[in-house]
């Protein structure tokens, strides 16, 4: 049964049974935004470019990588990235992930402690007027859904209007088992850069 996440929860990446979660993938989904015709009688969609991004810090809080869609597998090959979707669900949710990024914790470079995902707006349109957002985070592959762990609305609330990045959770090493902070929120960046170094400034 997949956890419902709120914004600030924790959770332990685990199985049913109690086992560890070695591989997950974190998946976005999200819509085209609709526009109104004139005098209200015809809809057009206009495309939404996010871009789902993932960092990788050390012990320290030093940055490790950057996976992106520049950058679609990690250095140590632990995270790869499933490509760039340009365009969000033009016909409605179609309830697939536009964007995957997996991340094999067993893969992981020792020294990494953190890993962060990111989302920023390419094209700039705030995210109060894209239609839905959400992530999934699940064992399986891209194509393949094997057991979703935790499920997370990321768009709707009133702070999300006007920004056009998020922070959306980190997971965490402690005592050597790897956590999820659902983080969910707004910041006032415009590159992935920024969004990057405000991660490393605050939700670390």
């Amino acid at each position: 049964m997949a956890i419902n996440l709120e914004k600030g929860q924790r959770i332990n990446l685990a199985k049913a049974d109690g086992r560890a979660v070695q591989t997950v993938c974190v998946g976005i989904n999200w819509g085209a935004i609709e526009k109104k015709g004139l005098f209200g009688l015809t809809k057009t969609k206009e495309a939404v470019d996010l871009d789902a991004s993932c960092a990788l810090f050390d012990e320290n809080k030093g940055l490790y990588d950057v996976v992106y869609f520049g950058n679609l597998r990690s250095k140590d090959n632990s995270v790869k990235h499933s490509g760039d979707d340009l365009t969000g669900d033009v016909g409605g949710d179609d309830g697939l992930d536009n964007e995957v990024i997996t991340v094999d914790f067993s893969h992981l470079h020792p020294s990494i402690n953190y890993v962060a995902f990111v989302l920023n707006s390419f094209r700039g349109q705030d995210f109060g007027s894209i239609p839905f957002a959400s992530i999934r985070i699940y064992e399986g592959t891209p194509t393949h859904v094997t057991e979703v762990l935790a499920k997370y609305d990321i768009a709707h609330g009133a702070g999300f209007a006007g920004h056009v990045s998020m922070v959306m959770g980190v997971f965490y090493k402690k005592n050597n088992e790897w956590k999820f902070n659902a983080i969910g929120e707004p910041t006032k960046d415009k590159k992935l850069q920024e969004t990057v170094n405000t991660v490393m400034a605050q939700y670390l």
